[in-house]
């Protein structure tokens, strides 16, 4: 896996907090997970604003650009620049014009806070946006499975000085974890690690894509976009995120923990 420090803008610490434990009071302090406004622009077009962990901004602006088609491949990003600004970042893109008049064709603005991908659509059906197939993917085993999961706790490195971000990772039979992603929001954290495995030229199609949160819409979503056959987490699905898994051809499994995980869709990609 990419090894990578937790960076000193991904959290603040508060040096003075008061906590009240087994009956009794004590000073100390607690690093917390930042949360900034991030801006997405491309060509100097402003397109989204969503609440994040500032940190791997490269990943994140590809993967967001990526899962939301504004380009198809990382190198239709011609340049890429993390700009600092008073009460947040902006990524400030330039891609090919080709995919600036797809973009400007079916521009819609949102403003997403922290747990919501979908806020701010100008309308209900781009919410709905039709998904691509599920690739063929590999067979897995319950083992590997088990393996998929178990190795995100020890590269959580921000979740460990906090314990309050979401991740998401790759993972590869042959290679194990090649990636992972830390973020408040879990679609950020979603949207990251797609960008790190495009940018890293590893296929997901090939793995298992874990996460540590909830399946919801926009997750299956980002999911398929990215070109995920088997997505596992460590909690339950939406009722829709099924539907839309289903209807994908997208493995989805939940509830995968220490002792076992439950398969909701697509059950053949897991050997039994």
């Amino acid at each position: 896996m990419d090894q990578h420090a937790v960076p000193e803008q991904a959290f603040r610490r508060v040096e003075d907090r008061l906590a009240w434990r087994r009956g009794a009071w004590s000073a100390g302090r607690r690093d917390l997970p930042a949360e900034v406004a991030v801006a997405f622009t491309y060509n100097r077009l402003s397109h989204a604003v969503m609440m994040a962990t500032p940190a791997d901004l490269e990943d994140f602006a590809t993967g967001f650009s990526l899962a939301e088609g504004i380009v198809r491949r990382p190198a239709e990003i011609e340049e890429l620049e993390v700009v600092p600004a008073p009460k947040g970042v902006e990524l400030r893109m330039w891609i090919r014009e080709e995919r600036m008049g797809v973009l400007e064709a079916r521009r819609r603005r949102m403003a997403g806070p922290t747990g919501c991908g979908l806020c701010g659509l100008e309308s209900l059906a781009a919410a709905f946006p039709e998904l691509a197939a599920a690739p063929a993917g590999p067979r897995v085993t319950a083992e590997e499975v088990a393996a998929a999961m178990a190795s995100l706790a020890p590269a959580q490195r921000l979740n460990r000085v906090t314990r309050a971000v979401h991740a998401a990772g790759l993972w590869l039979p042959e290679a194990g974890l090649v990636a992972l992603r830390e973020d408040v929001g879990r679609h950020n954290a979603l949207d990251k690690l797609a960008g790190a495995a495009a940018r890293g030229g590893h296929d997901a199609g090939k793995g298992i894509v874990v996460m540590t949160s909830r399946v919801s819409v926009e997750l299956v979503q980002k999911a398929t976009a990215m070109g995920a056959a088997v997505l596992a987490a460590v909690s339950a699905p939406t009722g829709l995120a099924l539907e839309l898994a289903e209807a994908a051809g997208l493995t989805l499994i939940g509830i995968a923990r220490e002792d076992g995980f439950e398969v909701f869709t697509h059950p053949g990609r897991v050997a039994r």
